[in-house]
């Protein structure tokens, strides 16, 4: 019988002005804790539903989307829309994954193919060849954040770091099963736990796939990903844009990264053609060249396989899935139960044709009111960092025009991309669900290798309307907030203006000031890295992230980890200096009016209590280790104590010395 569904967990009610006062603790002093004041209540009585490790706003709303994208991919399935239409696609895309039975009968027949090419593997050049084969376009270190892949390396295709008008071809590491070298190489019980339990789900899934001697194989595996790890950049390296902008020459790679066949690589990865590379982690890509060329053969051939296995169990049969969710998400994230199956289904569609799915969950949902009432919110706002830069005391004035010249080039996306990406020349073939997916991901790889050589398109999106997130774009100097977190409780036309620009208003001064951050500012105003900064003005911009950096490494989530305020920066700067500018685009919103007073509740409260609403979340343990190590953004309740460092937020609400987040006007950091 199937497993039940997971029960929905209660929503909150955004009761007359825009804010779940029920889910406040108003036992609690601000001034004490600000997270508990607005969230204790919705803390204390929601439960994470057992297919998350996670819950929060943002997921409230991310499960809102796959509903309602639900709803429009079986549409498109019963539809009876021309073959080879996009509608058609979508239809047999997400049916294909629906036909549980024909996937089970198959088992794991599907893997046979590549099982086949990794058997073939005779030498130092087949395998070579081999691992080139599976290179795809999985990463964006900066735009999405996605700086991993299981792959052995990973191609981000984007705006040369020192030309923007022109495409490069950035590699990346990557080859390991579990999310970051510290899993392989830390020794606290829970990464060992993680690591014998990692091992045998190794020796499981070749069990499944019919492959002799499991344990033994298993080993070998886990100590050639092992040596990966050592050689692998940590995710503050990889953060590091001055470190990272390496270019090579395609004829640099044999001398500079020796033990790979270089030329058969990228021959079978489709880069003959490509002259010129950036290496986001030169030592990584070194080091596990010469592992290519040094451990066993056989190892790496159980390598591919097993690696084979990880990257197809969505659309394999139950004992694969079964064995996969056991590993990645209840013993990596703390998840309860797999999802169900229409969820896995509509993230796998939206995964492989995104921009089609996108364009009908707008026509659908997102009114055009929104989107004009949002763009307000953004000139507002970016004027009102125009006004910050004007009044910097600390930044001289040369600093302060190119500032505003970049300023000045930000490109704002809302809703949904200009233009909609091409499907037609992917195939899906309805019942082929491992096809499908296999084109499709290869389809996205293409499309990524057409950019070499062509001009840019300053226009393109990295995110899909359907998603609830927003990102900035250094290189292109733009910022995207899709259709989907264009919703209560961050942003509703017809709520309250101050919880509007708490809300979905921080947001946007979050993803503008992504261009002043500590990576965004090494980027001028053309999307190009270099320095438009006078050396005493770098410095100070420099000692106020210092300071921050220091605020969040008090910050403890667990006994025994606290948040890294190095690895978490940037997201930081953007929250304190996003909060700062989108209160006062609301100040600048009321043109001198004052603002009413709701429920009790003045303006200046409701704005601080819109903000810290949206960042209500609850973690599964496992999952918030896992974070803590690899993820650039701090947990929520830390950043609803952003406000501490807000003049506007003391008098709000009576924060008198002594209340556990008071700090002094000199504590206070302060970078826009």
């Amino acid at each position: 019988a199937p497993a039940p569904a997971a029960p929905a967990a209660p929503k909150p009610h955004f009761g007359s002005f825009g804010v779940d006062t029920p889910g406040m603790d108003t036992s609690v002093a601000p001034g004490d804790d600000f997270y508990r004041y607005v969230n204790g209540k919705w803390v204390d009585t929601t439960e994470i539903p057992p297919d998350r490790s996670s819950y929060g706003m943002f997921t409230r709303l991310a499960e809102d989307a796959t509903q309602q994208t639900r709803e429009l991919l079986e549409a498109a399935a019963k539809s009876d829309a021309p073959a080879g239409s996009e509608e058609r696609k979508l239809g047999d895309f997400y049916a294909s994954f629906m036909d549980e039975a024909a996937i089970e009968a198959r088992g794991a027949t599907p893997l046979k193919p590549e099982m086949d090419r990794i058997t073939a593997v005779a030498n130092r050049k087949d395998l070579a060849a081999l691992l080139g084969t599976t290179l795809r376009s999985d990463v964006d270190p900066l735009n999405t954040g996605q700086a991993t892949t299981d792959r052995l390396l990973g191609l981000w295709v984007a705006e040369d770091l020192n030309d923007p008008s022109r495409y490069a071809a950035y590699l990346l590491q990557g080859g390991l099963g579990l999310p970051d070298r510290d899993f392989y190489l830390k020794d606290t019980p829970r990464f060992k736990e993680v690591r014998e339990k990692y091992q045998k789900n190794i020796a499981l899934q070749l069990k499944n796939a019919g492959i002799p001697d499991a344990e033994g194989k298993a080993r070998a595996i886990f100590g050639l990903e092992t040596k990966i790890a050592r050689v692998h950049w940590a995710a503050q390296d990889t953060q590091d844009v001055a470190k990272v902008n390496n270019p090579w020459k395609q004829a640099d790679f044999a001398k500079k990264a020796p033990g790979m066949d270089w030329a058969a690589y990228f021959a079978s990865a489709g880069l003959t053609p490509q002259k010129d590379f950036i290496v986001w982690q030169p030592s990584a890509i070194t080091g596990i060249a010469k592992l290519v060329g040094s451990e066993p053969l056989q190892t790496w051939k159980d390598y591919l396989a097993f690696h084979a296995i990880m990257q197809n169990t969505p659309y394999l049969s139950k004992p694969f899935v079964d064995a996969a969710f056991d590993f990645s998400g209840r013993t990596l994230s703390g998840a309860q139960q797999l999802r169900d199956r229409w969820k896995r289904g509509v993230d796998l569609t939206n995964f492989a044709m995104g921009e089609a799915v996108g364009k009908r969950y707008v026509e659908k949902h997102f009114p055009p009111a929104a989107k004009a009432e949002a763009d307000v919110m953004v000139r507002n706002i970016l004027a009102a960092l125009g006004h910050h830069i004007d009044a910097l005391e600390w930044m001289s004035p040369e600093t302060k025009a190119r500032a505003k010249e970049k300023l000045g080039t930000v490109q704002v996306g809302i809703g949904h991309p200009d233009t909609w990406r091409d499907y037609s020349g992917l195939e899906v073939v309805k019942g082929d669900a491992f096809g499908n997916a296999e084109r499709a991901e290869l389809f996205e790889h293409k499309r990524n290798l057409a950019k070499l050589g062509k001009p840019v398109d300053r226009k393109e999106w990295f995110m899909t309307p359907q998603e609830v997130n927003a990102l900035n774009s250094p290189q292109q100097n733009s910022i995207i907030f899709p259709a989907a977190i264009l919703q209560p409780p961050f942003f509703d036309p017809n709520a309250d203006p101050a919880v509007n620009y708490g809300g979905i208003g921080s947001v946007i001064g979050h993803e503008i000031v992504h261009s002043f951050d500590d990576v965004g500012a090494q980027f001028d105003a053309q999307g190009k890295l270099a320095n438009w900064w006078t050396p005493k003005d770098l410095e100070q911009f420099k000692a106020a992230g210092k300071a921050l950096a220091a605020q969040f490494n008090t910050y403890k989530p667990l006994p025994d980890m606290n948040v890294n305020g190095e690895l978490t920066l940037g997201e930081n700067i953007a929250d304190v200096a996003g909060i700062s500018i989108a209160h006062d685009g609301y100040v600048m919103s009321l043109q001198g009016k004052p603002a009413p007073t709701l429920d009790g509740f003045t303006g200046e409260q409701r704005f601080f209590m819109g903000f810290a609403q949206v960042w209500r979340n609850k973690f599964r343990e496992p999952l918030l280790r896992r974070l803590l190590v690899t993820d650039g953004h701090s947990p929520g309740m830390f950043r609803a104590a952003t406000v501490r460092n807000l003049d506007a937020w003391y008098p709000a609400f009576g924060v008198k010395p002594g209340q556990g987040l008071y700090l002094t006007p000199e504590q206070r950091v302060k970078v826009w």
